[in-house]
């Protein structure tokens, strides 16, 4: 099976048909029309490349840093909810996938398995993604945990103060573990393999919250407890409490304005995240990537802009560092990879990235990641700086 994957979208095939339809499409899928969702895929095709010949393609390098931090390639593994729903055991084998490929693997509050489980599998030190609750206690404590686990950055996402609506989550009846009935049990059944690794694992719940929460002792307590406790009330000044809590690298993810990157900058953090949260918190939001310019031009030097939302290859990871970001982050692309294949689906998924990225830079007559500029697109401009008077054209 794995010398037919040659794309991203092949791991997709492959997951559709080997996980439970709730988790499948809690993955696949975005708020309310989902139109932001698939506009974030879209706008990339957009973008095109300059193809340059007779340059030197020898000696290439995908190296480079993010936040300090060496990696292969700028591309981090990014904090996804659930991931130990796609595959037993899910964040724990993506993480070594990633530590293996050398990137970095960021753990979502809202995953099945721990802070704790994570660095038990793992000897490099991984990123940390933070919900902020109304529980400050609670947080206060998460982010004692992912210290004694020696995370090396806390990425503290900005932009789920509220829950947009899934329209297939509810239909599906989403839970973890899940709540048997007539629906959930035909799409149980339709899995075996799936449902014998998870009997294998005694990871079915979010733990990181169970057993560490006030007053959460059972799946109803939990559940209840989590719809209650996203902050609507988050501003800046939280910001700098947990930066002070924390008291290491930050990273704010979930940025898709230039004037909340400027305020951003003005925080102290480490790095900024361009993101719509993948489509699935405000739908109508415009695609990550056609924002990313002016948010790099907004901040200037001021500090690390990255970029999260739509990639789905090689090609989409340039163009973003073309436009700006000094990282890059796949949500999905690696979920489709740890449905489909657990562990080797994660390295298929970043071996795809990777090769992708290299011959695609060669190709754009560059042998280094941190040579990609504007120079390597073809006449692009997104789509909120088309018309305007004074914008140079690229290419």
């Amino acid at each position: 099976m794995m010398s037919v994957v040659l794309e991203i979208n092949d791991l997709k095939k492959i997951a559709r048909r080997r996980v439970p339809k709730m988790f499948f499409d809690y993955a696949a899928s975005g708020a309310y029309t989902e139109g932001t969702y698939h506009s974030n895929e879209a706008a990339f095709k957009d973008i095109k490349l300059r193809q340059r010949v007779l340059v030197d393609m020898t000696g290439r390098s995908l190296k480079s840093r993010m936040t300090g931090q060496d990696v292969a390639m700028p591309v981090a593994l990014a904090p996804t909810g659930l991931a130990g729903m796609q595959h037993a055991d899910g964040e724990m084998l993506a993480a070594q996938a990633a530590e293996e490929f050398g990137v970095p693997f960021t753990l979502s509050t809202m995953s099945i398995c721990s802070i704790e489980d994570v660095a038990s599998v793992t000897r490099k030190p991984f990123w940390f993604q933070l919900y902020v609750m109304k529980d400050r206690d609670f947080i206060v404590n998460l982010i004692e945990r992912a210290k004694a686990a020696k995370c090396s950055a806390l990425v503290l996402t900005l932009d789920l103060q509220i829950l947009g609506q899934r329209h297939k989550d509810l239909r599906n009846g989403l839970s973890a573990p899940p709540k048997i009935n007539l629906n959930t049990l035909w799409q149980l059944m339709t899995c075996p393999v799936w449902c014998m690794n998870m009997l294998r694992t005694r990871r079915h719940t979010f733990r990181n919250i169970a057993g560490h929460a006030k007053n959460v002792t059972d799946l109803s307590s939990l559940s209840s407890w989590t719809a209650e406790q996203f902050d609507p009330k988050l501003n800046w000044d939280d910001v700098e409490w947990i930066k002070k809590q924390w008291g290491g690298k930050l990273i704010l993810k979930g940025i898709l304005d230039t004037e909340d990157a400027k305020m951003a900058a003005k925080t102290g953090a480490d790095a900024i995240i361009v993101s719509n949260h993948g489509g699935r918190q405000l739908d109508g939001a415009p695609a990550s990537i056609t924002m990313l310019p002016e948010i790099v031009e907004a901040v200037g030097d001021k500090i690390e802009v990255h970029f999260d939302g739509g990639i789905r290859s090689g090609q989409d990871v340039l163009k973003a560092l073309a436009l700006g970001a000094k990282g890059t982050y796949i949500g999905r692309p690696f979920l489709y990879g740890l449905g489909a294949m657990g562990k080797k689906g994660v390295t298929k998924a970043l071996d795809i990235i990777a090769g992708e990225l290299d011959t695609t830079m060669a190709l754009c007559g560059k042998r280094q990641v941190s040579e990609l500029t504007h120079d390597v697109l073809h006449d692009y401009r997104p789509a909120a700086m088309r018309g305007k008077k004074g914008k140079e054209k690229h290419g």
